[in-house]
């Protein structure tokens, strides 16, 4: 086993990973950028290494300091996390070529797999059902015409070279094709430096469903099932589940046989996703697979009893898996919410900021990983998130209970967030009967706005309170040169 790694990444999935390398007597180094000069990842580590400002090329995407650094401190291995260079297979090769393991895939599979059309074509060739649509990037807007004409309309224009619905467009007619494949190349350029596209016949009303994969270096791979991941904003989750309300024996069987079939056919080694929609009339097609840790990882950990983390650096370290696909079962509920530094008021505009106050929910079957606290500030140069708050129960019916309940006991102050908004999915009719997927904010909540009950009568009792002047409080005794309370200084309040 590693003596020291390093976790090329930041904030709550950085201490995350530190947790289980503590627990297993393994030295940590964190790197940070300037904005992460006080964060918690950093406070936490056995070692830091800064890397630069806080422009992401300059410190988490930087692979030539990342290298340094983990060369520097006697890092081992190189944990990735999720986001930033956890999917690119550059940075998985050159740790290998430096000699330094990288907690992942292979950069060979990473590639094939971070290129969305020729994983495609891996699926088809071994048998996995994946949605119909070109197998090869095009840029002719001719040829992509044609092809649409061939699918039939509407169809899903996609990045070749990504995910995370950068470059993705949704085209309802002939008329809207030629823009739509310019925005979304132009878009897929920027954000991943190739602009390749394709098409996919467009389904409805899906449902996203993933299973959890771990396979060794010894050729032995499971499933760890599946979770539900169709509350999305901007194609991006939110809110995740396991098992899937709408799962069946055998269901879980056909899908879960799909995704080891997946597995197996790209090469895959250490943790991965492999991801499916599944229509309305029980038929389920290839999606993607993500070469990493995924973000809901830790529901899959609360119904196995599983540490993810713990089975990526035992299997980095060349260890086989300690179980069978026989032995792996679930138990109970799970539900994770993401909470980020963001406005759903505004169309989920960032909200970075400093962090006034926080209180995090507590009791039983309740977990919050979470890279914040009080009186930190949350950059404007990363990704919003701030925690996932997870809860486990015996039912779903009691899951969505424990997780509403959380969700009131959490403060956040300073910056705005979703709480409000997750507390009104989780409440709702359609969430409760599981009608779960993937338009389901569109359909349930277009233009959310929070209820605010007693705003007007604040608003006037303010306004009568400055007009009249409050009446100041008398106080006698030893204490009345100290500070007003609040019981004396706030009027006419309620619980």
């Amino acid at each position: 086993m590693f003596k020291k790694i390093l976790i090329a990444n930041r904030g709550e999935i950085a201490l995350r990973i530190m947790n289980t390398c503590h627990e297993m007597g393994i030295g940590t180094v964190a790197v940070y950028s300037d904005a992460d000069r006080k964060a918690l990842h950093v406070l936490k580590a056995g070692q830091s290494v800064y890397l630069g400002s806080s422009e992401p090329s300059e410190s988490y995407l930087n692979m030539d300091k990342i290298i340094a650094a983990a060369k520097e401190s006697g890092a081992e291995a190189i944990h990735p996390g999720y986001g930033f260079l956890a999917e690119n297979p550059e940075f998985a090769e050159r740790c290998e070529t430096e000699g330094i393991i990288f907690i992942g895939p292979p950069s060979s599979v990473i590639r094939d797999l971070g290129n969305k059309t020729i994983a495609r074509q891996i699926m088809i060739k071994n048998g996995v059902p994946v949605i119909p649509g070109m197998t090869c990037p095009e840029t002719d807007s001719k040829i992509m015409a044609d092809e649409a004409y061939k699918l039939g309309y509407p169809v899903l224009i996609k990045a070749a070279a990504g995910g995370g619905g950068k470059g993705m467009r949704l085209v309802e007619t002939p008329g809207d094709l030629k823009e739509a494949c310019t925005s979304a190349a132009n878009e897929a350029g920027r954000a991943f430096g190739n602009a390749s596209i394709y098409l996919e016949k467009y389904i409805a009303c899906p449902r996203h469903i993933e299973f959890q994969i771990m396979a060794d270096s010894f050729g032995n791979t499971v499933h760890l099932l599946e979770r539900e991941c169709s509350i999305q904003r901007r194609h991006q989750k939110i809110i995740e589940e396991t098992p899937s309300p709408v799962m069946t024996p055998e269901l879980r069987e056909r899908m879960g046989n799909a995704a080891l079939m997946a597995a197996r056919a790209s090469g895959y080694v250490n943790a991965g996703t492999v991801e499916f929609l599944l229509d309305k009339e029980g038929r389920f097609y290839f999606l993607e697979v993500n070469t990493r840790l995924q973000v809901e990882h830790p529901i899959t950990e609360m119904i196995t009893g599983l540490d993810l983390v713990r089975l990526q650096l035992q299997i980095a370290s060349g260890a086989p898996l300690p179980f069978t696909q026989k032995d792996i079962s679930g138990r109970g509920h799970a539900i994770e919410c993401r909470i980020y530094a963001e406005d759903p008021e505004q169309g989920f505009f960032p909200s970075p900021g400093k962090i006034e106050f926080m209180k995090e929910p507590s009791g039983p079957g309740i977990r919050n990983d979470c890279g914040i606290y009080s009186g930190f500030n949350v950059p404007v140069e990363y990704d919003p998130i701030l925690s996932k708050l997870i809860v486990y129960a015996a039912s779903r019916e009691d899951a969505i209970e424990r997780m509403l309940r959380a969700l009131r006991e959490y403060v956040i102050s300073g910056v705005k967030t979703p709480i409000a908004f997750l507390i009104d999915i989780l409440g709702s009719v359609a969430f409760s009967q599981g009608q779960t997927y993937t338009d389901f904010i569109n359909t349930h909540f277009p233009s959310w706005k929070p209820e605010r009950p007693d705003i007007d009568i604040a608003c006037i009792a303010f306004i009568i309170d400055e007009i009249a002047g409050r009446k100041k409080v008398q106080r006698t005794g030893p204490a009345a040169n100290d500070y007003p309370t609040p019981w004396e200084s706030l009027g006419g309040w309620r619980m």
